[in-house]
């Protein structure tokens, strides 16, 4: 944790955000998995960012491409409305 420099508002110690899906040591993310993949997925069916996520880069890749394969073989919804 460092705490911020001065530089504007000044809110204190920042939080380092961690990937989920590091801490659970996953290797491969599993189009077929959909119950883990949702929770990827907004309310109206978007993929959510990785700032929002807290994935790291490797991780998001692998989640966006599950969910784009699950999708086109109509286990995940292209969108919700």
């Amino acid at each position: 944790m460092e705490k911020r420099d001065g530089k504007g508002k000044g809110w204190g110690y920042e939080k380092r955000k961690v990937c989920r899906l590091c801490v659970d040591k996953v290797k491969e993310i599993d189009y077929k998995d959909v119950g883990r993949l949702r929770k990827f997925i907004s309310d109206r069916g978007k993929i959510m960012p990785r700032r929002v996520n807290r994935n790291c880069t490797k991780h998001q890749r692998m989640v966006a491409k599950a969910i784009k394969r699950a999708r086109n073989i109509a286990l995940l919804p292209f969108c919700e409305t």
